[in-house]
């Protein structure tokens, strides 16, 4: 049964917005929202930028002339918890020399009890202190923090939010969120402490979303769950390769596709369906973690190397020019050299479009935490640099085989590096960087690449 946050409570949390934005009484107040980790953080900094749109705060980038200042923050690595500290104690003076001005902190990194003791004795100048399960209250929390400090730290599987303005970052694609949550425990993993079990949206509410995209002029929407393949398992209702489907029914929807998924989850029907439909971009994100059985066992990922080469191959019979990319970790506490080279063995057989390498980060409270490391760090830090020179050399060799050819590319706005070129990515989530009119933003084209390196693909409109 999902746990739905009642319409009565939503709109209560509206009136809010709307007392705050009285108390503002016209003034030009602005609000930076800075999001640090994975897709669904962003989807959920889109909601609370919508919240703060509705209190009459104009959205900026600029953290130290904003007068609200809110961090959406992820527990998954060790280095964006460190770079919250920081962006917390540049804070510490300007607070006091803008007493006025309100700091928040929310997301995964606050549903741990030892992060909130932190910030309640150290950064004694942050305003709002809120986790994931809260993020539909934040209204009442901003009313509230107008006069004292509040800590909204609910310890909970979570709910289900609906009618949640948001504030998107882009005209052209868009995430929608199908599920929450991650009943996975995955032993090197925070998740499912911070986000609760899993839990869906209703299909009903997850289209009505969509098709209010489609009317506003979206072309490609990305469906997002921390274990999105397993939608409607908790419900009952409908499985994930059935979402697709509807969703692609709709008009005015492009392109689809969808993060992040669970090998062990990956059925013939939802292959199927994506080999069978159009729509779906010709992409999939199938996370590996490690190449080796003995390490996945500790790490609990329920597939061994053998099966997880098995189901690629399968989906490659399907689906033969489908781009794959992954997620490795290097350096978990039981892996040795041996592990590594069974981890190098399945990136090259695989030969991945992209592979997001990290380093292991113990996570307190994750039962790998407790287990002892078997490599030195000098071990780690060489193994990982020949995992990204191997899978440089592999991209470098897929990317040539681009010179010259032309591709689809949905238009997606100006190139963040060049502001006189365009932006977009092919159906397999190639980046490719062009000139053209803006008029072009919104439309998919035909590029030839006219310069492919490792990295980056360059190209004309034809």
């Amino acid at each position: 049964m999902i746990q739905k946050v009642t319409d009565a409570e939503i709109q209560k949390q509206k009136d809010i917005s709307a007392r705050i934005k009285e108390l503002n009484n016209g003034k030009k107040l602005t609000a930076c929202v800075v999001t640090l980790g994975c897709v669904q953080n962003e989807n959920d900094s889109e909601r609370i930028r919508g919240m703060l749109t509705e209190m009459g705060y104009e959205m900026c980038n600029n953290s130290k002339t904003a007068d609200v200042v809110i961090f959406n923050t992820c527990a998954v690595r060790e280095n964006a918890e460190l770079k919250v500290f920081g962006f917390l104690g540049a804070l510490k003076n300007i607070k006091k020399e803008r007493p006025e001005m309100l700091i928040g902190i929310c997301g995964c990194m606050i549903q741990q009890n030892h992060i909130v003791e932190r910030i309640k004795s150290r950064y004694k100048h942050v305003d709002m202190i809120f986790g994931t399960h809260s993020l539909h209250r934040f209204p009442q929390i901003m009313y509230s923090a107008l006069q004292k400090r509040v800590i909204d730290v609910e310890d909970t599987d979570g709910y289900v939010a609906e009618n949640i303005s948001h504030v998107r970052g882009s005209n052209v694609i868009a995430t929608v969120s199908v599920m929450y949550g991650c009943n996975n425990f995955c032993s090197y993993c925070i998740v499912p402490y911070v986000r609760g079990r899993e839990r869906s949206r209703t299909h009903e509410d997850i289209l009505a979303e969509c098709e209010g995209l489609a009317a506003q002029g979206y072309k490609e929407i990305t469906l997002v769950g921390q274990n999105v393949n397993s939608y409607g398992k908790d419900c009952g209702e409908i499985d994930f390769a059935d979402l697709l489907h509807l969703v692609s029914e709709i008009e005015g929807i492009e392109r689809i596709r969808f993060v992040s998924v669970h090998p062990k989850d990956i059925t013939d029907k939802l292959i199927a369906e994506m080999a069978s439909n159009p729509k779906i971009c010709k992409q999939l994100h199938v996370p590996l973690q490690s190449g080796s059985t003995k390490v996945l066992g500790d790490m609990n990922r329920k597939y061994s190397k053998e099966q997880y080469l098995a189901l690629i191959d399968k989906i490659r019979t399907a689906m033969p020019g489908l781009a794959i990319s992954t997620d490795i970790i290097v350096g978990f506490p039981t892996e040795t050299n041996e592990d590594f080279e069974d981890t190098l063995d399945v990136v090259k057989k695989v030969g991945y479009d992209m592979v997001y390498n990290f380093i292991y980060s113990k996570r307190k409270g994750t039962p790998a935490a407790k287990m002892d490391f078997v490599l030195s760090k000098e071990e780690i830090k060489s193994n990982f640099d020949r995992l990204v020179e191997t899978q440089a050399e592999i991209l470098h060799e897929k990317n040539m085989k681009l010179q010259d050819a032309v591709v689809e590319v949905l238009v997606e706005g100006k190139s963040r590096t060049d502001d006189t070129m365009l932006t977009g990515r092919t159906t397999e989530n190639k980046v490719v960087n062009f000139s053209g009119s803006p008029e072009k933003i919104g439309e998919i084209v035909n590029v030839k690449i006219t310069k492919a390196a490792t990295w980056a693909l360059t190209g004309e409109i034809i």
